[in-house]
């Protein structure tokens, strides 16, 4: 932990006893730009936190990968080369074999609705409490990619037979279950799917509805299918615990406040950027295609045995894989009622104001 003096002189831990009360700062890493619906909400985050201390606690975001990269995040949030940090689960599938729950193929394409089942497990559940207590982490929030969608170019997917023979760029379980329909899957990343479609190297991409807007896919697909095949949300914020032991139980309480709450406002950033993504492939007459929920059934079905793997790693990790499964089926289910009752929390506040 970092705390400034009164001239903003930044020191350690080892100096921290020796201060009189002053202004703190969290030194924060973030391996992706200062820019986009992510950045955005990490923003509001961190102007949160101060807002609601009086400025006593502060975060400095280090963006870009200043600090470390995001196949490094764990490791270095855990030493302390950052108090806390953006950490995206599929680069430590051992170490966050409890944050990868929210990256199983689980049907389920609404955000918020992923986000706060994904974050209430995660605050309230012991076994997973301890298991990051163990590697010197508290959870703090989340966020997601939202619902898994395929955009192409040359090709159309209007059922899952079309996918066969295709050269699709996929992630994680989503990626294996696209090879078990007979694709051809190519190894790179969401940010070198734009030139893998423009130059042929790949047909096809999984991508999620606000990266038509933010990478410019609107330029290279031809056509977009609605698969709503589950989330990638084992992707939010962590800390080093002795850092977080280290603050006031009022500050410690403001963060996990905060926490709690960026589902929601990350929820209302999210639906904005999806729906103006859509808005961008209409204008364009850009084909926007659904599968039958039958399909999608087919994809849930071929999505149970990459579940069924994933609870033997959490077993053999000392947890209760079955048990935590399904809790977070539950608590989609409770958010899903939820939302079709009240409404999402941002409407609500609209209508109020």
């Amino acid at each position: 932990m970092h705390f400034l003096n009164a001239g903003c002189v930044t020191i350690g831990l080892a100096g921290a006893a020796a201060l009189p009360a002053a202004a703190m700062s969290l030194i924060y890493g973030e391996a992706g730009p200062n820019r986009g619906v992510r950045a955005e909400a990490t923003q509001w985050f961190a102007d949160q936190v101060a807002d609601r201390t009086d400025g006593e606690l502060n975060i400095d975001v280090n963006w870009g990968g200043a600090l470390f990269s995001e196949k490094a995040a764990v490791q270095s949030i855990r030493d302390g080369v950052a108090d806390m940090g953006s950490v995206i689960g599929v680069y430590f599938p051992q170490d966050m074999i409890t944050y990868g729950l929210a990256d199983l193929p689980i049907p389920n394409p609404d955000p918020w609705v992923g986000m706060k089942a994904t974050d209430r497990l995660m605050r309230e559940n012991e076994q997973i409490r301890e298991n990051l207590a163990r590697q010197n982490l508290v959870y703090i929030g989340t966020y997601t990619t939202s619902a898994v969608q395929v955009g192409c170019k040359g090709k159309t997917i209007e059922t899952l037979d079309d996918v066969r023979g295709v050269k699709i760029r996929g992630v994680g379980a989503y990626g294996k279950v696209f090879h078990d329909l007979g694709a051809t899957p190519v190894d790179m990343t969401v940010y070198e799917a734009y030139q893998g479609l423009d130059t042929g190297l790949i047909d096809c991409t999984q991508t999620y509805p606000y990266l038509v807007e933010a990478l410019k896919f609107d330029e290279v697909f031809d056509s977009y299918t609605e698969i709503d095949f589950g989330q990638i949300g084992a992707l939010g914020i962590l800390m080093n615990k002795d850092s977080f032991d280290m603050l006031p139980p009022e500050q410690q309480q403001v963060l996990l406040t905060v926490g709690e709450e960026l589902a929601d406002e990350f929820g209302r950033i999210l639906t904005d950027a999806n729906q103006r993504s859509i808005r961008i492939l209409e204008d364009k007459d850009v084909p926007i295609l659904k599968i039958s929920d039958e399909e999608r059934a087919r994809l849930a079905e071929l999505g149970t045995k990459y579940v069924d793997e994933w609870v033997g790693r959490a077993d053999a990790a000392g947890l209760d894989g079955r048990a935590l499964v399904d809790d977070y089926t539950a608590l989609i289910a409770e958010y899903t009622r939820q939302r079709d009752e009240q409404g999402y929390p941002w409407a609500a506040q609209a209508d109020a104001d």
